[in-house]
């Protein structure tokens, strides 16, 4: 009678420990990925232009008499990197959405 017991007890454990097995690997194997359209980069890139030239421009305006080629150089490299990732950034809010996948 004990084994009985015994190996329905044994049964239903292992039924139950297989049973949860699978939803402990779906959890597992879900990730959360970003996902963007193409004007991402475009928009990107003309911020770069965009905020290249400003800079150069505000860097003339701003450099001493004798370094206004060094005023708009420094100038123009700021500016496109602020431009940049200010684009990057604004571009990414509006294209961009989060998207959960299996792997």
């Amino acid at each position: 009678m004990t084994k009985k017991i015994f190996a329905a007890a044994a049964m239903a454990a292992s039924a139950l420990s297989l049973a949860a097995a699978p939803m402990v690997a779906e959890a597992q194997t879900r990730q959360r990925v970003l996902v963007c359209d193409g004007k991402v980069k475009k928009k990107a890139n003309t911020g770069t232009i965009v905020g290249a030239v400003a800079g150069g421009v505000l860097g003339n305006a701003v450099a001493g008499n004798g370094a206004k080629t060094e005023g708009t150089v420094l100038g123009a490299g700021v500016g496109a990197v602020v431009g940049h990732q200010v684009a990057k950034k604004k571009a990414k809010k509006k294209n961009c959405h989060y998207e959960y996948v299996r792997r």
